[in-house]
C-alpha cells in the first residue's frame, strides 16, 4: 500500500464557483482534448460513434433542480473531478503504489506503468473521480494539467489548468490553497467555500463557493414572467414613427 506524506509543501487545487458556472461543458472538452493528446495520453474512447460508446473523462458535469424553501426552482451545475484530498483512500488503498500525493504540491497521480487496474482505487474514491480507460487497462484521474502549469515554454497565463483556462464563465480558479494570502484562499474565506461530502473525512483541497442568494427575486417568492410582455409599449418616434403611422392609414 502507498503511504501519503505527513505535510505537502503547497496545497495546489480549484476552486469552483457554483454561481457563476453555467454548464456548458468547456472545461469538459477542453480536459478532454488537452489529456488525450499530452501527459497520460491517449484518454480513449471505445465505440465512439456506436451503440454502446463508452470513453474516459476526467472532468464531469452533473446538472440539478434544486427547490429552495422560498422562491423559485433553481438550476446548479456542478462539476466535478479529483479533489486531491488531503487524506486521499485513493492512494492508502493502492497495492502497487501506483496512486501517489506528491510531496511538493499536494497533487494526487497515477504512475501509469505500476498500475494494474484493479480499481480498487476506484471503490475507496467516494467522489467517482477515477476512470478506468478500457484501451489502456489503466486507472486515470485529473493531475491538474501537471504538464501545463509547470511548463516554462507556455505564457503565464497558459500555466493553469485547461479546464481553468477554458472556462468563459471564469467560474473555475486554480491556486495553492495552504497559502492564506492566496487569490484562491481569500475567495474561499470570502464566499465560504466548503468542502464536497465533509462526513467522508478525505478532506479534499479543492472548494466549491455556493449559489448566492438573488437579489430581484420577488419577496414572496414567485415571479410573473408574463409582467414584461404586459407594459405598454411607448410610441415610435422619428422617421419609424412617422412610417408606423403612415402605414397605418393604409
Amino acid at each position: 500500500m502507498t503511504s501519503l506524506p505527513e505535510k505537502t509543501e503547497r496545497a495546489l487545487g480549484l476552486v469552483i464557483d457554483l454561481d457563476t458556472c453555467v454548464g456548458c461543458h468547456a472545461c469538459v472538452v477542453a480536459c478532454k482534448g488537452w489529456n488525450t493528446e499530452q501527459y497520460g495520453a491517449p484518454l480513449s474512447d471505445m465505440d465512439a460513434y456506436g451503440a454502446a460508446p463508452e470513453g474516459s473523462f476526467l472532468n464531469r458535469i452533473h446538472t440539478f433542480e434544486v427547490t429552495p424553501d422560498a422562491g423559485p426552482v433553481a438550476v446548479v451545475h456542478f462539476p466535478k473531478s479529483c479533489l486531491h484530498c488531503t487524506d486521499a483512500p485513493c492512494v492508502t488503498v493502492c497495492p502497487t503504489g501506483a496512486s501517489y500525493k506528491r510531496v511538493e504540491d499536494g497533487i494526487v497521480l497515477v504512475n501509469e506503468s505500476d498500475c494494474i487496474g484493479c480499481g480498487l482505487c476506484a471503490w475507496a474514491c467516494p467522489y467517482g473521480a477515477r476512470e478506468m480507460d478500457a484501451a489502456e487497462g489503466v486507472m486515470k484521474k485529473c493531475t491538474l494539467c501537471v504538464d501545463r502549469i509547470y511548463n516554462d515554454n507556455l505564457p503565464e497565463e497558459d500555466r493553469v489548468p485547461a479546464c481553468v483556462r477554458t472556462c468563459p464563465a471564469g467560474a473555475r480558479h486554480f491556486g495553492d490553497l495552504a497559502d492564506p494570502e492566496s487569490a484562491v484562499s481569500q475567495l474561499v474565506a470570502a464566499r465560504d467555500g466548503m468542502d464536497l461530502m465533509p462526513e467522508q473525512g478525505t478532506a479534499p483541497v479543492n472548494k466549491y463557493l455556493p449559489p448566492r442568494p438573488k437579489a430581484d427575486q420577488a419577496p414572496d417568492g414567485e415571479i410573473d414572467v408574463l409582467a414584461p410582455l404586459l407594459e405598454p409599449v411607448a410610441e415610435p418616434g422619428g422617421f419609424l414613427g412617422w412610417l408606423d403611422r403612415a402605414l397605418g392609414r393604409l
